[in-house]
C-alpha cells in the first residue's frame, strides 16, 4: 500500500461537521447547494458536503501548529455563517440535532453517499449525527501505527470530554453523547483492533478490498485511524463542538498526546496492550456519563473518575504542549473540566424550560 508518511511531524488539521438551520425555527434544513453554490470561497480550508444534505463539512488546510489551526477554524465557521444567512440560514455545531428526525432529511447527490446507502440501508439513513475529526502529521509507517495504537486506550476521555449530544429525537437519552452508538450501528467503527506494523495493518487492509467489502481504507471509519493518503494519524471519537474553542482544545490534546507517544516509539518503548473489552466498556461509560463517567485504566486497577484521569493526563502532556506552542490552547479542556462539555450544558439550558427551541437558539449562538 502506497502512503505518504513522510513528515513533517505533528502538523494538524480539522474537520468539523455543521449542521444546516433554517434561521426563524432552527430546523435542519436540506440545504447543502445553496451554501456550496456561493462564489465567495473561504480563505484557507475547505467546505464539503457529506452524507446528508442538511450537513456541512468544513476542514481546516495542514497548519503548522495548533495556534494557526484555531484562526482557520473561526474564520472557515465566518465564512459559511456568513454565506448561509445570504440564504435565510443559519450555522451550528453540537453532536446530534436536538429534534430532528433523519426520515426528514435528503442525501447528497454523490456516488459514494449512495453507494453506502445502498449498502447499508436504514443504517445509513439514520446517521444523523456531527462529528469533528483531527489529523495529525506522522513521519513514518511505522510510526504512524505505533501511534494509532497507543491513541486507542485514551479514546474513552476524549468521548467524555467532548461528549455533546445528550437529546435526540426530542428526547433526553439518558446518554451525553447519543451520537457514540448511534453511528455504532455502522459496520467497521468504534475501537480499531490493535495492529502489529505496517505491514500487517496494509495486509489486513488489503484482505478486505481483495474480498470486495470495501473499496479502500478510507472505509474503515474507526475512532482512531491511519490515514495512508495524508501522511496522517485521524482521531475521530469526538462530537462536534458548540463552542471553537472546544474544538481546538481538544485539538492542542490530541497533537500533544500523539507527539507524546511517537517519541515513546522512537526510544522503543511500546504501548501496553490493554483487554478490548476493557477499553470499549471504558468508551460506553464515557458516552453514557460524560465527565462524570468512572473508568478503569488498566488491569488490576480500580475505576477512576474521569476528571481524575484527565488531570494526569494534562500533567503528562504538558511539556509537549509547550514544545508544540500550543499551551495556551490546551488550556481550554480545564475550561471544559470546570464549567463542564456541550452536553451537561445542553441538559442544563434544556432542563430549565424543557423548550427545545431555546435550546437550539442557544446552540446557535454559542456556535458563533
Amino acid at each position: 500500500m502506497d502512503h505518504r508518511f513522510v513528515g513533517p511531524r505533528y502538523t494538524v488539521g480539522v474537520e468539523e461537521e455543521l449542521m444546516i438551520l433554517d434561521a426563524s425555527t432552527h430546523d435542519l434544513v436540506s440545504a447543502i447547494n445553496r451554501v456550496l453554490d456561493s462564489e465567495q470561497e473561504p480563505p484557507s480550508g475547505k467546505i464539503q458536503p457529506e452524507l446528508l444534505e442538511s450537513v456541512l463539512e468544513i476542514a481546516t488546510d495542514p497548519c503548522p501548529d495548533v495556534p494557526t489551526v484555531a484562526r482557520e477554524l473561526s474564520a472557515l465557521r465566518t465564512h459559511v455563517r456568513e454565506r448561509a444567512r445570504e440564504h435565510g440560514l443559519e450555522i451550528a455545531a453540537s453532536g446530534t440535532h436536538p429534534f430532528a428526525r433523519w426520515e426528514d432529511q435528503r442525501v447528497v447527490r454523490d456516488d459514494r453517499y449512495r453507494g453506502l446507502v445502498r449498502q447499508l440501508g436504514f443504517v445509513a439513513r439514520q446517521e444523523l449525527v456531527f462529528g469533528m475529526h483531527v489529523h495529525v502529521g506522522m513521519a513514518g509507517p511505522e510510526e504512524a501505527i505505533a501511534v494509532a495504537n497507543g491513541v486507542r486506550e485514551h479514546v474513552p476521555l476524549l468521548i467524555a470530554l467532548a461528549a455533546n449530544s445528550p437529546l435526540w429525537r426530542g428526547e433526553l437519552t439518558g446518554l451525553m453523547s447519543s451520537r457514540v452508538p448511534i453511528f455504532r450501528a455502522f459496520p467497521r467503527v468504534g475501537l480499531p483492533p490493535r495492529f502489529d506494523g505496517w505491514e500487517d495493518y496494509a495486509a489486513r487492509v488489503q484482505r478486505m478490498v481483495d474480498a470486495g467489502m470495501i473499496d479502500d481504507y478510507t472505509y474503515l471509519w474507526y475512532d482512531v485511524r491511519p490515514h495512508p493518503g495524508l501522511g496522517t494519524i485521524e482521531v475521530r471519537a469526538m462530537d462536534s463542538q458548540t463552542r471553537v474553542e472546544h474544538t481546538v482544545a481538544l485539538t492542542a490534546l490530541i497533537v500533544s498526546l500523539v507527539k507524546l507517544i511517537a517519541e515513546r516509539h522512537q526510544q522503543g518503548a511500546s504501548s501496553p496492550e490493554q483487554p478490548w473489552e476493557l477499553l470499549d466498556e471504558n468508551r460506553w461509560l464515557a458516552a453514557r456519563h460524560g465527565l462524570d463517567a468512572e473508568l478503569l485504566p488498566a488491569v488490576g486497577e480500580t475505576r477512576r473518575p474521569a476528571r481524575e484521569l484527565t488531570v494526569e493526563l494534562l500533567s503528562a502532556l504538558a511539556p509537549h504542549a509547550r514544545e508544540l506552542g500550543c499551551e495556551e490552547q490546551l488550556a481550554g479542556i480545564e475550561d471544559l473540566l470546570g464549567t463542564g462539555n456541550g452536553a451537561a450544558r445542553q441538559r442544563m439550558v434544556f432542563e430549565s424550560n424543557g423548550d427545545l427551541r431555546e435550546l437550539m437558539a442557544e446552540i446557535v449562538a454559542m456556535s458563533g
